[in-house]
């Protein structure tokens, strides 16, 4: 399957149905990784990039968490907001300069009512990563 099909970078709404039905009509499976900080997210781009085909890249809860750091604390879900911003953040900058095509996925993220009793500035990520995973659901 060539990914010249689909632009590099991540891919959002129409784009990433487009490639899941693509992949559904052609009998493929899209690899889905687990990723927990730049080096393992370079692997999968650089290996994805390596074997012609577009990847899924996911941030757990606990993986996001550490792609901010260990030592930073996680009250309020703070390391993983910040973490998963981060990371995808990383991600976006890097599918593009790999050339390859990327649905990023938050697998296995706390459920929204985890993120309703943030107060700060972090609401506003939240509110991000509530409807990313809110799309992610229907697609």
């Amino acid at each position: 399957m060539s990914s010249k099909k689909f632009r590099a970078g991540v891919l959002h709404g129409q784009e990433v149905t487009d490639l899941l039905n693509y992949a559904n009509e052609n009998n493929f499976a899209l690899p889905a990784v687990n990723v927990v900080g730049t080096n393992s997210v370079n692997a999968v781009l650089e290996t994805a990039k390596a074997v012609n085909s577009p990847v899924m890249i996911q941030f757990s809860n606990g993986g996001a968490s550490f792609f901010a750091g260990k030592s930073l604390s996680n009250e309020n879900q703070n390391s993983a907001i910040l973490g998963g911003i981060s990371g995808a953040m990383h991600v976006h900058t890097m599918a593009a300069a790999y050339g390859v095509p990327v649905i990023l996925h938050t697998d296995h993220s706390m459920q929204e009512k985890s993120f309703m009793n943030l107060e700060d500035i972090h609401s506003t990520a939240a509110i991000c990563l509530i409807c990313r995973r809110s799309q992610s659901k229907r697609i």
